[in-house]
């Protein structure tokens, strides 16, 4: 397992809001959609669920269902990372796993391949970047994310391979806390 730094505080990582895909269950990177009314009052209560947290950084994909939900939850100037981005499904993308067991009935996100999408490794490696961001940071730390993208970062922050992230459900506008225990990086709080 990874050690963390000697300054790491905790993580929390937020899923975006409702859009009119993530209820559908449309895999949903590339394509750039607003949050549907719904959620925007579910990002609009995460300004109450994340209140009193002093975080040192807040970092935000550069789609606009991850920027609005930041600014809706209170953070308004959230830094855009583009690491954050959510997984790129290639000719996936706008498609629901039913359709796309129709194409190939063994894939999954996690192993791949993604026709015209992007690997695992690529996945990982902008994670571990946005990990290491965060370790160098001297207080807690929140990112505004996506489903699969946040699911994978949890696996990373503990030294799993992505796999790990199918095992975990992540609803939309769902905190969850990334932090350490005794040294070790380990998941406090998931799908809060």
């Amino acid at each position: 397992m990874s050690r963390a730094g000697s300054r790491a505080r905790r993580l929390y990582v937020v899923r975006h809001g409702a859009t009119e895909w993530s209820r559908s269950g449309r895999h949903t990177s590339r394509t750039d959609l607003p949050l549907l009314p719904e959620g925007e009052a579910e990002a609009l209560e995460l300004k109450e669920r994340l209140g009193g947290t002093d975080f040192t950084l807040v970092l935000t994909s550069p789609r606009t269902r991850a920027r609005s939900t930041a600014a809706l939850a209170g953070y308004p100037d959230a830094v855009v990372e583009e690491d954050l981005r959510e997984w790129d499904y290639g000719a996936y993308e706008g498609l629901t796993r039913a359709q796309i067991a129709d194409i190939d009935p063994r894939w999954e996100v996690w192993t791949g391949p993604t026709p015209d999408g992007e690997s695992g490794d690529e996945v990982e490696e902008r994670l571990d970047r946005v990990i290491d961001r965060v370790l160098r940071a001297d207080r807690d730390v929140v990112v505004f994310s996506h489903g699969h993208l946040s699911r994978a970062l949890a696996a990373r922050w503990i030294g799993q391979p992505l796999r790990l992230g199918a095992s975990l459900q992540l609803g939309t506008a769902a905190v969850s806390v990334l932090g350490h225990d005794r040294g070790t990086r380990v998941i406090e709080r998931w799908n809060h």
